[in-house]
């Protein structure tokens, strides 16, 4: 990796664990500059452009939940080892980071409540762009307990027609979103609802069984999530024009919700 890139990724190195290197990393800059779909972590095997015995972590995660994400990737390497396919090593891993997500000290204040809708309101943190909303609900979303309460492969964004937790007139953000970053990501899922709303298909292809999305169409198929990333990218090209996506964005959502 070219040393300029090095300087603009790098924030921390956290350690050396079984024969990779373990770093925090910018985020936004990836996103910006190298690949979209970075999230909250990646590592070489789907993502080529980071070396192959190194695991980056955004620093916007920062330390709450890298231990998941780092003893995650490591099982996934010890069940390799053991002559697993990468499909049974994920889901193995998976597995085991459900469970020791369940003993988070953060879950004690929430796995008492029994009513979804009071669990809810525990993940909500605080309403985003209420001024141009009024069916719509958006909201900004504390992303570690959506993870550990419902889906671990909850990042950034997401709505009630992908996410079955979600309520369904409603957009989360996660708040481990980088805040310039929050435009594009509402961006993304607005375009994506409306989409799914109208009756695309929001068309995950698998790579190997795993959730590692391929950037085509098969089938004919519209797909939600790809026409969704290409408005995401082309509006982090031209930033100017952010606002008038936005709006224009939400406005269509508001007409698809009758009630």
């Amino acid at each position: 990796m070219q040393s300029y890139v090095r300087k603009k990724v790098y924030i921390k190195k956290i350690g050396e664990f079984s024969g990779f290197k373990f770093w925090y990393v910018k985020g936004n800059w990836i996103r910006t500059n190298i690949d979209p779909a970075f999230s909250n972590f990646g590592y070489n095997r789907y993502m080529p452009f980071i070396p192959k015995d190194e695991f980056w972590i955004d620093q916007e995660n920062g330390v709450k939940e890298s231990h998941f994400f780092i003893n995650s990737f490591l099982t996934i390497q010890k069940e390799l080892k053991k002559g697993k396919s990468y499909i049974e090593a994920v889901n193995i891993a998976d597995m085991l980071e459900r469970r020791e997500r369940k003993k988070a000290n953060f879950l004690k204040h929430i796995k008492k409540i029994k009513i979804k809708e009071k669990v809810i309101e525990k993940i909500h943190k605080k309403r985003l762009f209420k001024k141009y909303t009024q069916k719509l609900k958006i909201w900004q979303v504390k992303g570690h307990l959506a993870r550990s309460l419902f889906d671990i492969d909850f990042n950034q964004g997401g709505h009630g027609l992908v996410y079955p937790f979600i309520p369904l007139n409603e957009i989360w953000i996660d708040d481990d979103t980088y805040k310039k970053e929050i435009p594009f990501v509402l961006i993304h899922e607005l375009h994506e609802r409306y989409l799914m709303s109208i009756g695309w298909k929001y068309d995950v292809f698998g790579n190997e069984g795993t959730k590692i999305l391929v950037r085509k169409e098969q089938g004919g198929k519209k797909s939600a999530h790809f026409a969704s990333e290409a408005l995401e990218n082309e509006c982090r090209n031209n930033p100017r024009t952010i606002m008038k996506v936005l709006l224009k964005e939400i406005a269509k959502n508001e007409k698809t919700i009758k009630n």
